[in-house]
């Protein structure tokens, strides 16, 4: 009963909604007839002449003055619109009038209970756009104080934005601490340390938990933010291998006491971890690429399950760089699944390899003579389907658009990931002769690739993500790239028209006045004739008429 008459009160509430659209309309047209029948006692005839007569007492410089400013406001509005666009990626007006005129003209809201229940088909598309909008950590991240700080010294301008700075803050917390650390007063201290927002405290905390005993995850603060050289990062993090693999013996044997020593395990199991890569990447940023290989291989191989650190990127950009594409293959065998998550490096990467078997041969105008060999289309579909992956790559691969540096975080298909993908890769693009040319058939990506054909559809979400992890001062690349809303093209057109018409006005004053009495006349015969029919249907004595009865 509670449901059957609730459900009679929503077809009520809904027809009530329905009729008040045409209860608006029966209204209007109630208000011009009243207006009508009481033409003659509000002598609406007589003040539209005498507004007529005061129009034309008006001089040429009036109409230049009222055209002129009308152009002047218009432009103001089309530059305000133009910048609020620029910056936030959409319409003051439009944002204004859904946001607030809207509720108030009886719309629809969106958030609303009766719109929650969506289909199965609209709730797993949401879902997969929020799984694709999550942030990830940068794999290749640089080190803060070598080569951050050193950008900032340099160019007086912060590479890092407050958002990407605290997820990093959240990592930290996340895998270098646990239940435990305030058992230990050194971790206490460091625990302290990573929730820290000023990088001197940090590092003077870092310091302080040195002195009471050898803390691997203060080495590892200090490695990061403190030392201004990859050479001192490396004697920093290799203190840090000796306290941690200390730290990891210990725990490992006590791990299955209880779920307090578990916890510690797999703390100190995440600090091993992060001192074993960021090793191989010191390695690897110092130029022994195949003792960076090796530790990589090394590490994989000791903790295979931890692949949240995807040290498999790490490994593909070494092995690129010793140009052993074999074991570039290889690895992409191994995690180019449709089981795994993919990402920009492992989409370029096999894209790469199937271009150079063919990119030192490959013409346009050979290819479309003769046709696509299998290898020419395998190549193609690669690139397709990377482009379709994150079509933002391109433009830094084809240096049509300045790199940064790149983030410590990443959105996966978005400008961010672009830019960590082609700051390490782009160098190998350029080894491989040929594969830039191929590369720059698709530098006009099919339009709406955001359907999606190999991948679920783009997300709609990439945007904002990366103007919370890219600096201000990079112009973040959107895609699907946005029209113009309709009211900057309105106020253009205005601005234009109105200035237009305050110039003719000015120069041909008489010939403008011919014009616009001829316009008006015409804009207004049809009115005339409804009035002139609707005069002989309803007399002007009706009011007087109405009076009597």
């Amino acid at each position: 009963m509670a449901e059957a008459g609730t459900g009679f009160l929503e077809q009520l509430k809904s027809c009530i909604v329905w009729s008040w659209t045409y209860l608006w309309t029966l209204w209007f047209f109630l208000m011009i007839f009243l207006v009508y029948i009481l033409r003659v006692p509000l002598k609406i005839n007589d003040n539209l002449t005498t507004v007529s007569m005061f129009l034309n007492t008006l001089t040429p410089k009036f109409y230049v003055a009222l055209t002129g400013t009308s152009s002047l406001i218009s432009g103001l509005i089309l530059i305000f619109e133009w910048w609020y666009f620029r910056k936030y990626g959409t319409s003051f007006i439009e944002q204004v009038s859904v946001s607030h005129l809207r509720p108030l003209l009886g719309g629809v809201d969106n958030n609303s209970p009766n719109n929650s229940n969506t289909s199965n088909g609209d709730s797993d598309s949401n879902r997969q756009s929020v799984s694709e909008c999550k942030v990830w950590r940068n794999p290749l991240n640089l080190f803060r104080g070598a080569e951050y700080n050193r950008y900032t010294w340099v160019t007086g301008r912060e590479p890092l934005t407050y958002y990407d700075m605290n997820l990093s803050a959240q990592d930290h917390q996340t895998f270098f601490t646990c239940d435990t650390d305030h058992l230990r007063p050194a971790d206490a201290i460091m625990q302290k340390a990573w929730r820290e927002r000023n990088p001197q405290a940090r590092i003077s905390a870092a310091h302080e938990a040195l002195e009471l005993n050898e803390c691997a995850t203060a080495y590892i603060l200090l490695a990061e933010e403190e030392a201004t050289t990859i050479v001192e990062a490396e004697k920093l993090f290799k203190q840090a291998l000796k306290a941690g693999e200390g730290c990891y013996r210990r725990s490992q044997q006590l791990q299955h006491h209880g779920a307090q020593y578990e916890a510690q395990h797999r703390r100190d199991t995440n600090v091993l971890v992060y001192i074993k890569r960021r090793l191989a990447m010191c390695a690897r940023k110092l130029g022994r690429t195949r003792e960076a290989v090796k530790m990589m291989r090394d590490l994989m191989k000791e903790f295979p399950l931890l692949s949240m650190f995807n040290i498999h990127e790490n490994l593909l950009e070494a092995l690129l760089e010793l140009q052993a594409y074999a074991d570039v293959q290889a690895v992409l065998a191994k995690y180019d699944d449709i089981s795994l998550p993919k990402s920009a490096t492992i989409c370029y990467t096999a894209a790469l390899l199937k271009a150079r078997a063919v990119s030192d041969k490959f013409s346009p105008e050979a290819a479309s003579r003769r046709g696509l060999s299998t290898a020419e289309m395998n190549a193609v579909e690669a690139i397709h389907r990377a482009v379709e992956f994150n079509p933002h790559v391109p433009k830094y691969l084809l240096e049509m658009k300045s790199l940064i540096l790149p983030p410590e975080h990443i959105l996966k298909r978005g400008d961010s990931e672009a830019i960590a993908y082609a700051f390490f890769h782009l160098q190998h693009w350029k080894r491989v002769e040929g594969a830039l040319n191929l590369l720059h058939s698709f530098r006009m990506i099919p339009y709406p690739l955001e359907k999606g054909h190999l991948f679920y559809p783009y997300p709609i979400c990439t945007e904002t993500a990366d103007r919370e992890l890219l600096p201000s001062f990079h112009e973040v690349s959107v895609y699907p790239k946005k029209e113009l809303p309709f009211f900057i093209l309105f106020t253009a057109g205005l601005c234009s028209f109105t200035a237009m018409l305050a110039l003719l006005t000015h120069q041909f004053p008489e010939l403008m006045g011919v014009f616009a009495k001829a316009f008006l006349s015409t804009l207004f015969a049809p009115l005339n004739f409804v009035m002139e029919k609707v005069e002989s249907i309803l007399p002007s004595s009706l009011w007087h008429q109405l009076t009597r009865i």
